[in-house]
Parts: structure tokens; C-alpha cells; sequence
């Protein structure tokens, strides 16, 4: 409940947000922010502390959402969008003990097993309600209009596999595979021997499953390991591949990652890294951090481009492409097919984690419509290769 004294706070503080025009209601009061007919409306139905929403703005808003302590009367991905437009006013005020330890957890192996574990160990069953046939948790690319998101995930695969320009034969490591459906098409399209790598027990498992269906046993080998423990092994491959797995590396980690690649790969090898870059060089979102991808850290361009050219890793860049509109779209799909099932993860999961993910994704989408992160594949050789054809598109 609110006093008046809340209720002014709230709706003064949300004054900030005024770029584009929206209707804000606590305690019974209702103010017109910005200029023009609002666009969307926030009901506040129970105070928010002043100190939380000076500690951390969109850690404050986006909890009193999932508890239910804010409707929104409009829809919910322009409302984000019009906010996070605005993300310089979300910067953090005040330092507390608990914002701190968030956005500087530990980056050991132990620590990071549990973190990815606690987001892609919800359930095989769970992301299969809303993600496409592929299984691929990853940003999609649709080549053409009006294509279905199956169609632009396979597509995306073979986008990747055609930039690693593979023979048969070779070999080819996926850091982070996933449920292994890019390992199982550059098996079956392009004859080469794949080796894939994660930390969820739940997609080694599918991913497994899914190899023996395909009758590649033999051909394509799963396992349950973190990337720091592969070089031991004396192992080298021909290609590498890391698809949505740089994000939980962590920033102290990033030069170790490229050194690891790199001993990974064979000499003239190519890397295709695709991973979502940040516009500057901060601590991730306190909400995602907390609530959807604990340790995740965004690197950005700068910071992979100036490590993959340290002397002990030795990678010259041969291509940088941008899919940040490509992942907007996918999340919007993504987002679709959620509310299709959301009674469903309603009333296995229940209404607040239901409330997390359309946050989750929607605010994603609006992120990369606004261009706040980017999607980025860099294409590495390990040293000079002078036998690739001349042109960028092999």
C-alpha cells in the first residue's frame, strides 16, 4: 500500500523517462509523462523503497513486475522499448552489498558450471514448448522475408558452416554446443568429425539422443566438459566453432578463452565466434544477472578483437558481421511461441515465472531493436592462410 509521500516519489522519479509519452498511477494518482497521447499505462498497486530504486532502477522495476507490484495496461515490448531508449537513466545511483556481489560473482570453473546449469538445466521439455525443431537457443538468420524461424535457424547453421569454409574429413570443435544440431548437420552436409562441449547436463543429454537418432555415433562426440580442460587432452582441430557461449565466459576470462581457442586449433585453423557484444565495457543488467543469466557478462568488439591478436594467441581477423536486427526478430519469435504455451509453463512453473521470461524476452527484443547490445560472428584463422579463395564469400 501507499502513503502519498511514496506514491509523489514514484511518479516523480519516473518524470526522467521522458522521451516518449506514457500514463504512470500510484496511490490513486495518475500523471501524464512526456508530450502527446500516452502510449502505455503503469499501474503501481504497492510502494517500491526509494533505496531500491536508486540502487538499480531496472533491478527494482523488474522485480515489482514479476511480483506483480506494477501492471502495464498497452503492450508490453513498446512500453520497454520506450524505456530502455532511455538506458542511460537506469545507470546505477548507490552501491549495496548485495548489487555488488551480483555484478561480481566468481569466475572459477566450480561456480560457473552452477551458473549455466541454473538457466539451460530448466528442462529439455521446457525450451522445447517454444523454441523451433532445431532446438537452437541462438540468434536465427532469415535470409528472406516472411521466412518461419525453423527455416532462419537452419539457415543461420549453415551460414556459420559455410563461412568455416569445411572439407570432408575435417575436424571441427563446437564450444557450447547446445543440443548439438550444428554438429549434427556439419556431420551430415559436410563429411567432417565433430566434437562438441557444454556444461548442462540436460542439453549433453539431448544432444546424445539426438546423435544416436541420426545414426552418427561415430561421427559426432558430445561430452560433458568445461573448455579450460580440453587442451590437456593434446587434442587440435581443424576448425572451432562458439555460438552463444562467450556470454558466460566472464571479463577476467576473456584473454584465457582465446589463448584455450587457440591451442585448440591447428595452425592456418579458422574460428567462427558468434556472440552478443556490448556497446560499452560495464557489469551485465542487475536483473538478467539475477533472475535469467547469473555471471553473464557481455564483452565488447574491441575487447575480442584486441585479445585475439596477443602474441600467445596469434588470430587474424578475416570478417566481422552484424546480426543485431536478426536477433531482434528472433526474440520477437521466441516471445510469440512463449505465449502460445504460457498457460502451460503457467501452470507447471507459475504466473512469476511466466511474468520473468515475457520481461526476459521482450526486453531482450527491444534491446537489440534499439541497437543497446549487438550480435556479432568474427571469423579468425590461426596465423596466415593463403589457400582460402580471395573473396569474403567462400
Amino acid at each position: 500500500m501507499f502513503n502519498k509521500i511514496a506514491a509523489g516519489f514514484i511518479l516523480d522519479y519516473l518524470k526522467r523517462f521522458n522521451k516518449y509519452p506514457f500514463a504512470a498511477e500510484a496511490g490513486g494518482k495518475t500523471v501524464n509523462i512526456g508530450t502527446g497521447k500516452p502510449l502505455f499505462k503503469i499501474i503501481f498497486h504497492d510502494d517500491i523503497p526509494k533505496a531500491r530504486l536508486l540502487t538499480s532502477t531496472s533491478l527494482a522495476l523488474g522485480d515489482a513486475y514479476i511480483d506483480k507490484k506494477i501492471e502495464l495496461e498497452g503492450d508490453l515490448f513498446t512500453a520497454l522499448s520506450a524505456l530502455l531508449s532511455q538506458a542511460d537513466k537506469f545507470e546505477l545511483k548507490r552501491r549495496s552489498l548485495s548489487i555488488i556481489k551480483l555484478l561480481n560473482p566468481s569466475e572459477s570453473e566450480k561456480n560457473q558450471k552452477k551458473e549455466v546449469s541454473s538457466h539451460y538445466d530448466l528442462g529439455n521439455n521446457f525450451y522445447k514448448l517454444w523454441l523451433d525443431p532445431t532446438m537452437t537457443y541462438s540468434c536465427a538468420y532469415f535470409k528472406n522475408e516472411g521466412e518461419t524461424l525453423e527455416q532462419a535457424q537452419r539457415d543461420k547453421v549453415h551460414h556459420i558452416l559455410e563461412k568455416l569454409y569445411l572439407k570432408p574429413g575435417m575436424t571441427l570443435l563446437d564450444i557450447g554446443c547446445g543440443w548439438g544440431y550444428l554438429l549434427i548437420e556439419a556431420a551430415k552436409q559436410y563429411g567432417v568429425e565433430g566434437y562438441g562441449c557444454t556444461l548442462s547436463k540436460e542439453q549433453y543429454q539431448k544432444g546424445c539422443d539426438r546423435v544416436r537418432e541420426a545414426g552418427l555415433e561415430g561421427k559426432v562426440h558430445i561430452e560433458l566438459v568445461d573448455y579450460r580442460d580440453l587442451p590437456a587432452r593434446g587434442k587440435t582441430f581443424d576448425r572451432l566453432v562458439s555460438v552463444g557461449m562467450l556470454e558466460h565466459v566472464g571479463r577476467k576470462n576473456y584473454k584465457l578463452y582465446m589463448q584455450t581457442c587457440s591451442k585448440l586449433l591447428k595452425d592456418k585453423g579458422l574460428f567462427l565466434l558468434h556472440y552478443i557484444s556490448g556497446a560499452d565495457e560495464v557489469s551485465a543488467n542487475p536483473w538478467i544477472r539475477k533472475h535469467i543469466f547469473p555471471g553473464g557478462t557481455i564483452p565488447s568488439l574491441r575487447e575480442i578483437i584486441f585479445d585475439s591478436y596477443e602474441k600467445d594467441v596469434g588470430f587474424m581477423v578475416l570478417d566481422v558481421e552484424s546480426l543485431r536486427r536478426h536477433y531482434y526478430k528472433t526474440l520477437m519469435c521466441w516471445y510469440q511461441n512463449f505465449q502460445k504455451v504460457r498457460d502451460q509453463v503457467m501452470a507447471d512453473r507459475g504466473e512469476a515465472f511466466c511474468r520473468m521470461w515475457d520481461l526476459y524476452l521482450c526486453g531482450c527484443a527491444a534491446a537489440f531493436e534499439l541497437g543497446n547490445v549487438d550480435l556479432h560472428q568474427i571469423l579468425f584463422s590461426k596465423g596466415a592462410n593463403n589457400d582460402l579463395p580471395m573473396t569474403r564469400w567462400f
